[in-house]
């Protein structure tokens, strides 16, 4: 399996080849509570590493997804449409957002790994 990099914005990308599946870390999920609806971007939308790429809202507020790197999009989770919950139950998994070619793969290098994520994490209690 891929590894996933983490932002400290808690935004998870996984890359395969060149492309990238972006979403949202469990934490982050936690903190907005349930998920109601979610904005995805077109599919050959470009965006830029730290920019806005999906709008997730949620009982408690609508917060921006920031793409971890730069690339197009090349599919978005359709299944978030009829099922934002998909979110909450699954951010890891079946609630990804966005899957991207990636145009700088150095861009990842930034990003922390699994064991700096969670001790970032902690470090906000």
């Amino acid at each position: 399996m891929s590894t996933l990099r983490y932002t400290e914005e808690h935004e998870w990308i996984r890359v395969d080849g060149d492309t990238a599946t972006i979403g949202i870390s469990p934490y982050a999920q936690e903190q907005l509570g349930d998920v109601v609806f979610v904005d995805l971007p077109q599919p050959g939308k470009k965006v830029e590493k730290g920019k806005e790429v999906a709008v997730v809202e949620s009982v408690k507020a609508a917060s921006e997804v920031y793409a971890p790197a730069s690339g197009e999009v090349v599919a978005v989770n359709g299944d978030l449409s009829t099922e934002p919950a998909k979110v909450n139950s699954d951010p890891l998994g079946a609630g990804w957002f966005v899957k991207m070619k990636l145009a700088n793969k150095a861009e990842l290098d930034g990003l922390m790994d699994q064991a700096a994520y969670d001790a970032y994490v902690k470090g906000l209690h």
